[in-house]
């Protein structure tokens, strides 16, 4: 645990060379998690913008431990977008309501476990399901 004279962000980034760069895309990451989680209060909108944002500034994370975080986001994204999409089409048979809960519950553990992954400084690996 760091004692509160410690500045943010943790130690082990300010041993790189660009510590204020790693600072802002440390920040960034945990504001398209955030965005991530608020999917379920907006429809969806939140999630656009944020797979939006993961594109645009990913080659910016290249290089860093945040690259896999990035990928980690845009791969839940499509997944769940065909997740959404098998879970929609099968409305009619009756089944589709548990594939879009199970869709629903697996997009919320990867947000929950990136966001957790990110904030204690873990490596995750992006290719990963679960």
């Amino acid at each position: 645990m760091r004692s509160p004279d410690q500045p943010y962000p943790p130690p082990m980034y300010q041993e790189s060379g660009e510590p204020e760069r790693l600072r802002r895309l440390r920040t960034l990451t945990h504001i398209l998690y955030a965005l991530y989680a608020l999917y379920w209060l907006t429809g969806g909108l939140t999630v656009l913008v944020a797979v939006i944002i993961n594109y645009l500034k990913r080659g910016d994370t290249v290089g860093t431990p945040y690259e896999a975080h990035f990928t980690w986001q845009i791969r839940t994204f499509w997944w769940a977008v065909l997740g959404h999409l098998v879970g929609v089409a099968l409305l009619f048979v009756g089944i589709g309501f548990v594939i879009l809960f199970a869709v629903g519950i697996w997009t919320l553990y990867r947000v929950i476990k990136g966001w957790l992954f990110l904030y204690e400084n873990k490596a995750i690996e992006p290719r990963a399901w679960f």
